[in-house]
């Protein structure tokens, strides 16, 4: 259901298969039976916290603002239940407005997982747990881009919908719909007939793994809610501490609980992690001892200092936590539990040294960046370097190691290869230029992963809304069985494009194919999704003031009438006000109605680059471009430039 995204060039691995299985497609596919295993490392977990020099971030031009946006845009997609007046996604109706009914419970609202409509609770909650990382990590970002609102209301979408799971101190709702009903139908979430069975986990049926990650959502949620609204952050910490002692009291796996969910999102690793994770973020939110003293005394126990991870994903998040609680050391107020949180600070040091090839052999080719973009901001605020066995590495290297690891997928042997060139010869920028925009368009394919952003990107997304005209343009219902007939076999492009969906990408060998039926490559999934608020927010912070890098000065050189109307000569003249040679200009140009002559169109409406015969902008230069039309002048902006 949900796609892993890993390190550099395949995005293919399906974070519920590793076993690349492919459908073959006939006039009526059956649905897939998906056996998930663990992912490996999560790309969007691992791709938070960037930082490199602004040669690097914007080298392709790529508009991490836009991408941003549309990343939000996509968890509006993806809404269960009554959709508000201001819902920006106008394909999408009002859906599953019964949900919970038939076991006497409110359980409208919250988020379809995938390109499905099953509410898997434990990687919605990690999604939330994301999304409001990356709102408490880059909040000065995401204002200044414009998208804090939607980012709130994002997460807050999935936060009451989990108050209304938890209407009960040991009382958790977890599941509605499951995978094998939901998948023997193609149709539209407006539509469903598929059963909308409940599941709950409680005292006699525990779910620690669930339970202590909706509490880790709800606490970290309430660290992001506060400046904004203190009664529903007090709130959501209310919640967030009676679920943590409900999965700590009734110890289980959700999945001997829930049955269902074992074929989509089995706990490989227990709940050991999660019970850590969640007691770390309510230390976070709340600054209470007991939390601290919790992670500490049951570091052993839990295995929050004894596991060596290779991943850090839905299932397994001993490294975030390692990562997590090395903060505490960096900032203080912890230091009754110095010793334990220094062997956290070990484990997390390891992992991070094994990541960037520098562990005496011992390494890890999955690379998380997030964690490792963090960590640099943590060693940073402590004047530090990480210490690895293989050498000294500054917050600086970490973070340009951190900007060329922004890609999904699993890694593939040339691209690991690379990775492993550029670090030993030290040039971390290098793989930032060969590596860091893959998602978005720089891979062999040039297509971009993220739907909706740019010229070329997949059209065929294995999702059921995406894949049927929206119940505004075909009012009749679409059945079960003719969804698959006339639908999910359909040759043509999906007629509702799901902006800001990341699919699961190409195989081992760089190859792609968008084919509805190949959900491994072409299916989104909120859990892949939530992070790249975070990751996108932060290289749009990198870039700087764009505006600040030229200056326009517009004028009319010439006004003439055609058939009673006025017409104008407009002349741009662009000047390099940046203090640096510049190589690349992207433009954005609205309001165009006439032709214009000096700059290069993309493929990208609205967009346009230097002339060819204009390679370089050295500091002070500027050339001039001219356009003709009627009315009021068009309106330039700068898009990226390097």
């Amino acid at each position: 259901m949900h796609p892993t995204f890993f390190l550099p060039s395949s995005l293919l691995y399906n974070t519920r298969t590793k076993t690349g299985f492919c459908n073959i497609c006939v006039r009526l596919c059956s649905p897939p039976k998906r056996t998930m295993a663990r992912p490996i490392m999560s790309f969007a977990l691992a791709a938070l916290l960037l930082g490199c020099s602004l040669s690097s971030a914007a080298a392709d031009g790529f508009s991490y603002r836009e991408a941003l946006t549309k990343s939000l845009l996509f968890f509006e997609a993806q809404r269960s239940g009554k959709l508000p007046a201001d819902q920006r996604v106008k394909w999408r109706g009002d859906s599953a407005l019964k949900d919970g009914y038939g076991q006497g419970v409110d359980l409208v609202g919250g988020y379809y997982d995938a390109g499905d409509h099953v509410k898997f609770g434990l990687p919605m909650a990690y999604a939330v747990t994301m999304l409001s990382w990356s709102v408490i990590e880059f909040e000065k970002e995401i204002v200044d881009a414009g998208q804090l609102e939607f980012a709130l209301d994002a997460i807050r979408w999935g936060t009451d919908y989990f108050v209304k799971a938890h209407r009960q101190p040991d009382l958790l709702w977890v599941q509605v719909g499951d995978g094998d009903s939901d998948h023997i139908c193609w149709e539209r979430a407006e539509d469903m007939t598929t059963p909308r069975t409940a599941y709950k986990v409680d005292c006699e049926h525990p779910g620690s793994e669930v339970a202590a990650e909706t509490a880790a959502a709800m606490a970290a949620a309430s660290i992001a809610f506060r400046p904004y609204d203190s009664k529903y952050s007090d709130l959501l910490l209310l919640h967030a501490r009676q679920l943590f002692s409900f999965a700590d009291t009734y110890r289980g796996r959700y999945d001997d609980s829930v049955h269902s969910v074992r074929k989509y999102y089995p706990s490989s690793t227990g709940y050991s992690d999660e019970l850590l994770w969640a007691a770390a973020w309510l230390f976070e939110a709340t600054d209470d001892k007991f939390y601290l003293n919790y992670v500490a005394q049951n570091a052993v126990v839990l295995g929050g200092t004894g596991w060596a991870v290779t991943e850090f994903s839905w299932d397994n998040k001993y490294a975030g936590l390692q990562v997590l609680l090395a903060k505490v050391l960096v900032r203080g107020g912890g230091e009754t539990c110095n010793a334990t949180l220094n062997q956290y600070k070990a484990k997390a040091e390891f992992f991070l040294c094994a990541c960037l090839q520098k562990n005496n052999g011992d390494n890890v080719e999955m690379t998380p960046a997030f964690l490792l973009a963090v960590y640099s901001n943590y060693l940073r605020m402590a004047n530090a370097n990480l210490v690895c066995p293989d050498g000294q590495i500054t917050p600086d290297m970490l973070l340009k190691f951190a900007e060329s690891q922004r890609i999904s997928g699993l890694v593939a042997e040339s691209f690991a290869t690379l990775t492993r060139q550029v670090l030993m010869r030290g040039n971390f920028c290098v793989a930032a230029i060969h590596q860091a925009d893959y998602i978005l368009g720089k891979n062999p394919k040039s297509i971009s992963y993220l739907v909706g952003y740019g010229w070329n990107y997949p059209t065929h997304v294995h999702h059921r809304g995406a894949s049927v005209p929206s119940i505004f343009e075909l009012p009749s219902a679409v059945g079960c069985i003719d969804g698959f007939d006339y639908w999910y076999v359909n040759k043509d492009g999906n007629p509702n494009v799901i902006e800001g969906a990341l699919v699961g990408g190409p195989d081992l060998k760089d190859e792609f194919h968008d084919d509805r039926c190949k959900y491994e490559q072409t299916e989104p999934s909120i859990a892949g999704n939530a992070p790249l608020v975070g990751l996108f927010a932060a290289l749009d912070g990198l870039e700087g003031d764009k505006e600040a890098a030229v200056e326009f000065v517009h004028t009319i050189t010439n006004t003439w009438k055609y058939q009673g109307e006025d017409y104008y000569r407009h002349q741009v003249a662009v000047k390099n006000t940046c203090g640096e040679r510049i190589t690349y200009l992207k433009l954005k140009i609205e309001n165009l109605a006439g032709p214009l002559w000096g700059l290069s169109q993309t493929q990208e409406k609205k967009m346009y680059e230097l002339p060819p015969w204009l390679q370089v902008l050295e500091p002070g230069a500027g050339f001039v471009f001219v356009y003709i039309q009627g009315g009021p002048q068009a309106a330039v902006s700068v898009v990226a430039f390097h």
